[in-house]
């Protein structure tokens, strides 16, 4: 069972924001800003290429949720989804990481290796 499994399934604990029927979002912790809140679907799904679309239509609103709860809906916010060792995902299952609360840079690209992809 992954990591976020063990959450959902209340094995490992989490600083919950918001939880319903399908989804639960809570802090990470290792903020990258100071918001910083994972939203997950309850059911796992390894990733981005794996999810029904209707999953992401539901997810939509409940990281739209998200936002409004945490208030920052209104100034501003990224939602991120890492897929597969290239894009950075550590856990193995669909993960949004949902940002704000500051003026969000676009650094962490700079240390990428692009020689040969583009």
């Amino acid at each position: 069972m992954c990591l976020f499994c063990k959450i959902v399934n209340k094995e490992i604990p989490a600083n919950v924001i918001m939880e319903n029927e399908e989804f639960i979002a809570f802090h990470d912790i290792n903020p990258k800003a100071p918001v910083h809140v994972l939203a997950i679907p309850k059911l796992h799904v390894e990733s981005f290429n794996e999810v029904q679309p209707q999953t992401m239509a539901d997810m939509t609103t409940f990281i739209q949720d998200v936002a409004k709860e945490l208030n920052i809906d209104k100034d501003g916010y990224r939602v991120i989804t890492n897929i597969g060792e290239n894009g950075g995902q550590e856990v193995k299952h669909l993960h949004f990481h949902i940002l704000g609360g500051a003026k969000l840079k676009w650094e962490h690209f700079s240390d990428a290796d692009t020689q040969g992809h583009f």
